[in-house]
């Protein structure tokens, strides 16, 4: 029999009721946590080190860095801050709350009877929806000039958006006579935000055609055609799985993509062509570009401005040289001639011009804009002549020559992407960058190149990645040979459906190290305000200006986009 023992111990006594009660709070305490985790209530991030500042892509997975566009991070933050605009405050659902061209006006603010010539007019701009209501945001991209017709003059004015609707617009009356205020919707806010959101985004807007060519049976040849298109990014492949070809350009690392031929191998890609348009918008979205919504004349003051003579003159007598500023407005046109307020620039004679190219061998790449620079030359330079290189007369390369004054111009298109209608073989495509790097330069040799047409469709991220590369081939090529001469020419804006797009790119080309930079939109604006072809008379003679004054560089290096003044001041 075995009894208890009436001897204490000294281990400890668990109570059941207590021991179970301090159980059933620790469970309840646990539970709530895990509810509480659950919905969110607990973050818990891990330290990851520092990285350049991503750039999403709407349909991808992967993001572009400043790094893999080839710039630093201080780059890009100015960058996007250059390229910033204003977007709506609220969700477009309906037509009506868009910026209507009907209801929007503009009026001259304080007209007086008379001005002098080098006096300011304020105009201001108002934009309304639909509905005839106040735009209680901004963000609408406006374009606001002076112009007589008869006196064949205008000017530009820089419109200030003041994000609440209104915009205000300062225009300079540089001649004696009569003008106008003449304004346009170019986009509306909510057509910008619609360009945003695609311009970042990876979706294939434009498609390519690849021509793979080679031998088939019985001596026969094979003609493949495919789709092709850009590859950008870790996951920017436009087609996914084992699909592609893949060409790379082993200096840029620009991969292009064109769909695997069914009978030829990759390595048999000799012809390119523009392709189809994929047309992304939604049926909202199409409303809003309609035709009687963009790119229209917006009502306003008609009055007639009457502009009296100054004794003060107007303008500047400083000869053209490397390094200057650009003033706002830039210059403006008068009798068809265009006056130009940076510097002091002249119109040439045929024989001038031949003079001014004397033992030249001029390099002119980009698109058809830098093209008609070529065709100019050939029609005005007495006796140039076009070499027969037995290639397409739009798509070249082509090349003429004058042989008593030891003239050489070349022009050569730049590689895919590019969106010519005409066939061409892939060996004519170059990269600027690439073809930059195969001049030697010196005082005889003059770059000109135009970027940014064909690009409008990529995301823009691609495009600063481009431009870093042509940067760093002129950075180099003036570091050996600092007399060479490089004359940048921005993008024409008028006449595109998207060219807010491209008044964003000109924003970012390397204007740090260039002899001359040429803003054609403002140009092709005051101009002709529905072709972006500019008419050959309001380039007339800017390129050959550039050529024969822009002198006096002293070399160049390799230096961040925002110190581009720090340049200019030190060669000025």
């Amino acid at each position: 029999m075995v009894t208890p023992s009436e001897k204490k111990s000294n281990a400890p006594v668990c109570r059941l009721r207590p021991c179970a009660l301090l159980q059933a709070c620790l469970l309840w305490t646990l539970f709530c946590l895990a509810i509480w985790a659950l919905n969110g209530g607990i973050h818990i991030k891990q330290f990851q080190p520092p990285r350049p500042k991503p750039v999403p892509r709407n349909n991808s997975s992967s993001i572009i860095s400043a790094f893999d566009m080839g710039i630093s991070d201080e780059e890009w933050q100015r960058l996007q801050k250059a390229i910033d605009w204003p977007i709506p405050d609220q969700e477009i659902t309906h037509l009506s709350q868009s910026t209507s061209p009907v209801h929007s006006t503009f009026s001259i603010v304080g007209l007086k009877e008379s001005y002098k010539v080098g006096e300011k007019i304020s105009v201001i701009i108002t934009a309304r929806d639909h509905n005839k209501n106040l735009k209680r945001y901004g963000g609408d991209y406006f374009k606001a000039k002076l112009f007589n017709a008869k006196l064949k003059a205008s000017v530009y004015g820089e419109v200030v958006d003041h994000r609440n609707g209104t915009y205000s617009v300062a225009l300079l009356l540089p001649w004696e006579g009569q003008a106008q205020v003449f304004v346009r919707l170019e986009h509306s806010s909510e057509v910008v935000q619609i360009l945003k959101k695609y311009r970042e985004s990876s979706f294939p807007r434009t498609h390519f055609s690849g021509y793979f060519e080679g031998p088939g049976p019985n001596k026969t040849r094979i003609l493949e055609v495919v789709e092709c298109n850009l590859k950008w990014g870790a996951d920017g492949s436009w087609r996914k799985g084992d699909c592609c070809c893949e060409h790379k350009d082993i200096k840029t690392g620009t991969v292009w993509q064109c769909e695997r031929p069914k009978k030829l191998s990759c390595d048999k890609l000799v012809r390119h062509s523009g392709g189809r348009l994929e047309n992304p918008l939604n049926l909202f979205e199409q409303q809003l570009f309609t035709q009687n919504l963009t790119n229209v004349a917006i009502k306003g003051d008609k009055k007639i401005i009457n502009i009296l003579p100054s004794t003060a003159p107007i303008g500047t007598m400083e000869k053209c040289r490397s390094g200057m500023t650009t003033p706002v407005p830039a210059g403006f046109y008068l009798n068809d001639v265009w006056k130009s307020f940076v510097c002091n620039t002249r119109q040439f004679s045929p024989a001038q011009m031949a003079n001014c190219l004397k033992n030249k061998i001029v390099y002119l790449m980009g698109d058809s804009t830098t093209r008609q620079w070529f065709e100019f030359l050939e029609i005005k330079v007495p006796g140039i002549k076009r070499m027969d290189l037995h290639t397409h007369p739009g798509g070249g390369p082509l090349m003429a020559v004058e042989l008593k004054n030891n003239i050489i111009v070349h022009w050569r298109v730049h590689g895919v992407p590019l969106r010519f209608g005409k066939v061409m073989p892939i060996t004519d495509l170059h990269y600027i960058s690439n073809d930059i790097d195969e001049i030697a330069g010196g005082a005889h040799a003059v770059v000109v190149f135009t970027y940014c047409a064909h690009l409008v469709f990529h995301p823009i991220t691609f495009y600063v990645y481009e431009v870093a590369k042509i940067r760093q081939s002129v950075v180099e090529l003036l570091s050996r040979a600092p007399e060479t001469t490089v004359v940048i020419k921005s993008g024409n804006t008028a006449g595109l459906k998207v060219c807010w797009i491209c008044k964003v790119e000109y924003k970012i080309h390397p204007e740090d190290c260039y002899e001359g930079f040429i803003k054609a939109g403002a140009l092709a604006h005051v101009y002709s305000i529905f072709c972006h072809h500019t008419e050959p008379s309001s380039y007339d003679c800017h390129f050959t200006v550039s050529i024969h004054q822009l002198y006096g560089r002293k070399g160049c290096s390799r230096v961040p986009l925002h110190k581009k003044n720090e340049i200019k001041n030190n060669n000025n």
